[in-house]
């Protein structure tokens, strides 16, 4: 990264590269390292393409770039890129950083130590608790904590973390509310922490965009931490990213009787630190070192075959994060999504359900009677085992 201010045109070229259809991260920091300027690559590319046999390349124009910069300023957000010197650090050292992000809060927190927490979206009561006092507990200890706004334990770490700093990492542009229930916390993190994301603005995402911001929750941290996870879910994207990018995995161990521990459970087999509170988080990253930027990644080095420049970008695996399908849920339905074999109690439930402690007792009731869950001393509840 060079050491003065980059001038407006250099942005503007960055940017266009950047946005260059087909290109990706991967091919655009082989085109960098190569042609040593996004305005030498910008030359060369489309004979490059014609040379590999694809079509035209899609190169936005410049007047492209010039309004999305200014619609950037004009919603309070900032362009943040590579060329910059307050681009992160840690998102420098990750192999294919984001040629550019776009952010809008509090960059200040940009430079402090961080921890990622991700998890179910699906999420036991207990494990939206945990996951919340954790986040407080580690905000107050002066980390700051990173997460997908997701629903289920992102939402709860943010939510945790809201005080002392959070950044959320999004799949779409920053402005794409979503889910629609964070609306309110999207604008809180907005205002006091921080949005963060490689996509444009007015970007829906898709499949493919969600292990991408996977990529950059892990990058900005020195270490992931999973609260719940299934055996096949974003959230053990996010780990192995953490481990390919030499950041600590950690994980909160559950129940086996319940799915959503497995993935983290199994994380735990293969080497993961275990978590239970917040001094196990502090005395792993206390030894945590950031990486350092790739030499690969910084140099200038041999023309890299077109089939290799023009590749998508990075692996996706696409399978693992699916969009999520959005289904109208009746109040017994979200008290099962809420239940686990940990125990927890009604009032706990009706906070973490939002709905009154009149309807939460009385559904549990009935399922208590149904013999779906246990009542135990203190007004506690579990799930059943299942038969």
């Amino acid at each position: 990264m060079t050491m003065t201010g980059p001038s407006h045109t250099d942005r503007v070229m960055w940017l266009r590269l950047a946005r260059t259809r087909g290109l990706g991260a991967t091919g655009f920091a082989r085109a960098i390292a190569h042609y040593g300027s996004a305005d030498a690559a910008l030359d060369d590319l489309p004979r490059r393409a014609r040379n590999a046999g694809r079509r035209a390349l899609d190169i936005p124009p410049a007047d492209r770039i010039e309004a999305e910069l200014e619609q950037i300023e004009r919603v309070g957000a900032r362009l943040i890129t590579g060329l910059d010197d307050d681009f992160p650090a840690l998102l420098v050292a990750i192999p294919a950083p984001p040629p550019a992000i776009i952010v809008r809060g509090d960059t200040a927190l940009l430079t402090r130590p961080a921890c990622a927490m991700v998890g179910a979206r699906n999420a036991s009561a207990v494990g939206l608790r945990f996951a919340r006092e954790l986040a407080n507990g580690l905000g107050r200890e002066g980390l700051v904590i990173v997460s997908g706004l997701a629903r289920g334990i992102d939402g709860a770490a943010h939510a945790g973390a809201i005080e002392s700093g959070t950044i959320a990492v999004l799949a779409g542009g920053i402005d794409h509310i979503y889910p629609p229930e964070h609306a309110a916390l999207h604008e809180r993190i907005g205002e006091t922490g921080l949005l963060l994301s490689e996509m444009p603005l007015g970007r829906t995402p898709t499949a493919r965009d969600f292990p991408r911001r996977n990529r950059l929750i892990s990058g900005l941290a020195l270490g992931s931490l999973v609260v719940e996870a299934a055996l096949r879910s974003g959230s053990l994207i996010t780990a192995r990213y953490a481990g390919e990018q030499g950041r600590e995995v950690m994980a909160v161990p559950g129940s086996p009787l319940d799915p959503r521990a497995r993935g983290s459970n199994q994380l735990l087999r293969d080497g993961a630190h275990l978590i239970e509170n917040v001094d196990d988080v502090l005395a792993i990253l206390a030894d945590a070192r950031p990486p350092m930027p790739s030499p690969r990644a910084l140099e200038e080095g041999p023309a890299p075959a077109s089939a290799d420049l023009f590749e998508a970008g990075d692996e996706i695996d696409e399978a693992s994060h699916q969009p999520e399908t959005i289904l109208a849920r009746t109040p017994l339905d979200q008290l099962r999504a809420l239940l686990s074999p940990a125990p927890v109690s009604g009032d706990e439930l009706a906070r973490a359900a939002q709905l009154p402690v009149g309807t939460v007792h009385a559904l549990l009731l009935e399922m208590e009677m149904s013999g779906e869950i246990a009542s135990l001393p203190g007004g506690m509840v579990q799930r059943r085992r299942q038969s």
